[in-house]
């Protein structure tokens, strides 16, 4: 991994190419970041950078965080997050890091949590099939149904599909492409769906399996 930033999901739109063609894209926030910290094989026992994203007021940190980022000579920031990068040397500390980094048509790996649905049943969570209205079927007909009953192996193999929490959770979709990206706005187009709710916090780096 060589370059990596912290951003915000704005939400979708689309854009069209040269050709005409429609091109549904994920407008992101992406940055300006600063570099709060670098870790080194020497002092951590491996290379990463923590970059640092979205204004806030000091009161609304710990003192450690705010201690933190003084140290860095960083202004008060929301969200940290560190990412282990090949090359660091081109790092430092109270560096910013702008959407720049990335070029339209390059192939990036986007990660962000999923919107979270609660407590689910299999209908939902799983795209199974509603039972049939009729012939004694019910009361219930978006229960999971039969678990395959027998005398052996007289029990539910696990990882079956069954109800339960949908969502919220930490989800990586890689080789995504870089539609288009504004410097001056900080404002990144990625081509297709990157996960989470609009607001909600990403994090964007260069592809690792091209």
């Amino acid at each position: 991994m060589n370059k990596a930033i912290i951003g915000k999901k704005l939400g979708m739109t689309q854009i069209f190419d040269e050709k005409g063609n429609v091109i549904p894209v994920t407008v992101i926030e992406a940055g300006p970041c600063a570099v709060s910290q670098i870790k080194t094989k020497e002092t951590d026992g491996y290379d990463a950078v923590q970059f640092a994203f979205s204004d806030i007021a000091e009161r609304k940190l710990t003192k450690a965080e705010a201690g933190h980022l003084k140290k860095a000579g960083v202004s008060m920031k929301k969200h940290l997050k560190e990412f282990r990068l090949d090359d660091i040397s081109g790092y430092k500390l109270g560096d910013t890091v702008t959407s720049d980094i990335f070029s339209a048509g390059e192939k990036v790996d986007i990660t962000g949590v999923t919107k979270g649905h609660g407590y689910s049943g299999v209908i939902k969570r799983w795209n199974a099939h509603i039972l049939k209205m009729t012939h004694g079927t019910g009361p219930v007909h978006r229960e999971v149904g039969s678990m395959g009953a027998n005398s052996s192996p007289s029990r539910v193999f696990k990882n079956k599909h069954m109800a339960g929490q949908y969502g919220n959770e930490q989800v990586t979709v890689l080789n995504l492409t870089v539609a288009k990206v504004d410097a001056e706005k900080n404002i990144v187009a990625v081509k297709g769906a990157v996960p989470g709710a609009r607001g909600g916090i990403v994090f964007i780096r260069n592809a690792v399996k091209h």
